[in-house]
């Protein structure tokens, strides 16, 4: 006991859900308790999956059973000539799925064969699902999938970093032997054992640092039909318009700004992801999608179909973002062309707008393209929301999840992007009408309007832009403004006559059934610095201050100087002050693994 408690001295217990993971307190492997959220959802729809796959199991066994006995009903039953031959065809085409030799040795036997197994009984059994962390680092992720959701099959881990192997190995034992009979850990590039494993996991979770890029091509190809393919990216500033031609480089896709940027980045993702699916015949359905924190994650299933493919341009689209008010426009890439009972594929019409826009007379940036379909399967996210409320003391950021899932439940799911109230109020320089008001002045007008989970005050609605600026526009006529210069947007709005009276009278929808039960929909932080940490290999200066916190900082450096003090105690030596930090050249590089053009990068 002695020597377990003396071996232990140097690492730190970090307890998350039902899995515990030894760090060195040096360290050595990366560990960001901000991903408690991302884990915690992932492990509550990878319980849904596990659901939703038994019971398409089940109802497609009920399907082949009534399929078998309508048949029988209709067609009278052959004991001689053409159709036993057929029926005994069809039982050695099952049997050579196992083998040529053992098809050959069972031929003699296969009338009895037949008549103890008819071919319409023999059904694929459902086996564990096989999950595959690309990218594990200290092995949390794998553990707590291991040890917190029942029904999995083995979780196979991958790093390419040999220290984060080891510590995966180290906290694989720590948590007992269950979790050494659920999980492997190997030492590889993703990218290779992905494609070297096709159609091979059940789920496949993707964590970078960064941009999951890289990673797309093979891990659409390691997912089995039907399954899950889970995905982060953390490279918002790429994502969200910054960067344009870094985005397009990266996921074809050229970003345009509004506020309306971060469900952009979801929608890029998405596209990204079919683009790279539909090379293999393959396209995905979203179940989930959400923006949190400060990433954005993603959970698409992933079929194949040579067909479906074809409706893809069918469900991406550019955009129009004008320069001067916030108004959007979106241009499907496809169209369909119905002709005696036939569908067709053909070009979309465009373009969707003029020259200049009709609302304000500015031009028009174009960005995309981008998913314009539905990023949310409803019946999922009211699936899982129930699930994480009935276990709410298996989640440690049940709080968080909950509240994000809640607001994704009363999303209109097929409206794309939203717009932000108070920008819309601020483009006509006026006071913003309360959001109850608004939704009351839509709803009472015909239209629908929801809230969406990514801002506060984002609005999602089906009204037309004319009908939105209507509705400004009396508003300004009952709080009137300052008279602006002739040349700004709003001005250009404001100058033209009202065709709608809008009604800011209550609606009865105005409040959701969340808000109207005041139930938390969006959480601030839990405490100061609430973002990812520096990447692995980059030297920490004064400039990280404003992310880590100068204790981190001064944490940091205390810890370089008790490596170059050769102890593991702490030196007597005052650690400078943030802003005269000096880069700290030894600074380990296993917290994460670099991402590069050619180097993957990991999380736990």
């Amino acid at each position: 006991m002695a020597e377990v408690e003396d071996k232990l001295k140097d690492y730190e217990i970090k307890r998350e859900g039902e899995a515990e993971i030894l760090l060195k307190k040096s360290n050595a492997v990366f560990f960001n308790p901000v991903q408690v959220h991302n884990r915690d959802m992932s492990i509550a729809v990878l319980r849904t999956f596990v659901a939703k796959r038994k019971e398409e199991h089940e109802a497609l066994l009920n399907k082949r059973n009534k399929s078998h006995q309508k048949n029988k009903q209709s067609e009278p039953s052959i004991q001689n000539g053409h159709d036993a031959s057929t029926s005994i065809h069809d039982e050695m085409n099952v049997v050579c799925e196992n083998g040529p030799n053992q098809a050959e040795d069972e031929i003699d036997d296969m009338p009895k064969e037949v008549t103890k197994t008819p071919s319409w009984k023999v059904t694929r059994e459902l086996k564990p699902p096989l999950v595959l962390e690309a990218l594990a680092a200290s092995g949390l992720r794998s553990l707590r999938y291991a040890r917190e959701v029942d029904g999995l099959g083995k979780v196979i881990a991958l790093d390419n970093d040999k220290s984060s192997v080891e510590s995966c190995k180290q906290n694989i034992k720590f948590n007992g032997a269950f979790a050494a009979s659920k999980v492997e850990v190997h030492l590889t590039d993703a990218r290779v054992y992905m494609l070297m494993h096709p159609k091979e996991f059940d789920v496949v979770d993707l964590d970078p640092y960064g941009s999951p890029s890289i990673f797309l091509d093979s891990a659409v190809q390691a997912v089995a039909d039907g399954g899950l393919l889970m995905c982060t990216a953390t490279d918002m500033a790429v994502l969200c318009g910054t960067n344009g031609e870094v985005c397009y480089s990266k996921y074809g896709s050229y970003p345009t700004k509004g506020k309306y940027c971060h469900e952009m980045a979801l929608r890029i993702l998405l596209a990204s992801i079919e683009s790279h699916a539909n090379r293999y015949k393959r396209y995905i359905v979203p179940v989930l999608s959400v923006f949190m924190d400060f990433y954005v994650r993603v959970f698409v299933r992933v079929f194949t179909s040579a067909s479906e493919i074809k409706n893809t341009p069918l469900k991406l689209s550019y955009i129009y973002q004008c320069v001067g008010c916030d108004s959007f426009h979106l241009q499907c890439l496809g169209r369909t062309v119905s002709k005696n009972n036939s569908v067709k594929h053909a070009p979309a019409i465009g373009p969707a707008v003029p020259q200049e826009c009709s609302d304000c007379g500015k031009k028009f940036n174009v960005g995309g393209p981008i998913w314009s379909a539905p990023i949310h399967d409803q019946d999922w996210v009211v699936s899982t929301l129930a699930d994480v409320k009935s276990m709410k003391d298996r989640y440690p950021a049940y709080n968080k999840i909950t509240s994000v899932l809640t607001t994704v439940s009363e999303e209109l799911h097929d409206i794309p992007l939203f717009f932000s109230l108070h920008n819309i109020a601020g483009t006509v320089k006026c006071t913003s009408p309360s959001l109850v008001m608004f939704r009351s002045a839509v709803l009472n007008a015909g239209y629908q309007i929801s809230s969406t989970h990514v801002n506060p005050l984002g609005v999602k609605s089906d009204a037309p832009w004319d009908v939105i600026w209507d509705i400004m526009r009396c508003w300004v006529k009952n709080h009137p403004i300052k008279e602006q210069a002739r040349d700004l947007p709003g001005s250009v709005i404001l100058s033209k006559p009202p065709k709608l009276e809008a009604n800011f009278s209550r609606a009865v929808a105005a409040l959701s059934k969340a808000q109207a039960k005041k139930v938390q929909r969006f959480l601030p932080n839990p405490e100061r610095h609430w973002g990812p940490k520096v990447r692995a290999g980059r030297k920490i200066t004064s400039k990280h201050v404003s992310l880590l916190g100068p204790e981190a900082i001064n944490g940091a450096l205390n810890g370089a100087i008790c490596q170059q003090d050769g102890n593991g105690t702490a030196s007597d030596k005052p650690a400078p002050e943030p802003e005269g930090i000096k880069d700290v050249e030894n600074e380990p590089s296993s917290k994460r693994q670099k991402i590069s053009d050619d180097e993957p990068a990991s999380e736990p």
